[in-house]
């Protein structure tokens, strides 16, 4: 049985990952900030607690999905920034998962087939010269960026990492008007994380399996 940790498991993406998975057979550990009802619970901006969180869990886990993350603060153009937001954001997207990532390498370390795969988003992209929501863009480039390097990283131990970009999903973040229903998007995030291989690591995917630019 495949076990799988997943972040911001109580809503939007992350719940409907843990139903497919679920549903799929997995054995899922739902991880949540406190007080939203999570199999463990912690606050991704605080290393320390991820870290005793995690030691919680005995024995492997073969597949860690971070895909916890906020949209940042109101303000937040490249004139007129909410600087603490921003820093906020930085610190739940691009903090958040290498701490996830790097509490949980003991577990990996006891799975056949160990992967990390972070949800980022085509926001991250580098050929957008777009401004809008520009620190949740930066933060969403910036853990691509980290998720590459650990890639490299964790590459000699077997540890496959790769990054998901979800596309427009109609969640409390993405809205009402977005392209994609919560559930058809994790069904392709959970296809691409139980078949990710070392021949993927460092790479960028789209929900539906099909490898996209950075």
């Amino acid at each position: 049985m495949t076990r799988v940790l997943i972040t911001g498991a109580n809503r939007g993406i992350g719940a409907a990952l843990c139903m497919v998975a679920a549903e799929a057979g997995a054995d899922v550990i739902r991880a949540t900030r406190p007080g939203r009802g999570g199999d463990i619970v912690f606050d991704v901006t605080d290393p320390e607690t991820v870290t005793a969180a995690v030691r919680q869990v005995a024995g492997p886990i073969d597949i860690v999905i971070n895909n916890a993350g906020i949209i940042g603060p109101n303000r937040q153009s490249t004139t007129d920034m909410d600087y603490a937001g921003m820093a906020e954001t930085f610190a739940v997207n691009v903090a958040g998962p290498l701490a996830v990532s790097n509490a949980c390498l003991a577990q990996l370390g006891q799975s056949n087939a160990p992967r990390i795969l972070t949800v980022s988003s085509q926001m991250a992209w580098m050929g957008y010269a777009k401004s809008d929501r520009i620190a949740y863009r930066a933060s969403k480039a910036a853990v691509n960026k980290v998720m590459q390097g650990l890639a490299t990283d964790l590459q000699p131990r077997g540890i496959a990492v790769a990054l998901v970009d979800p596309g427009w999903v109609r969640t409390d973040m993405g809205g009402a008007d977005a392209d994609l229903a919560p559930t058809e998007v994790a069904s392709g995030i959970w296809a691409l994380a139980t078949r990710l291989t070392l021949a993927d690591t460092g790479k960028f995917f789209k929900w539906n399996g099909s490898e996209r630019e950075f």
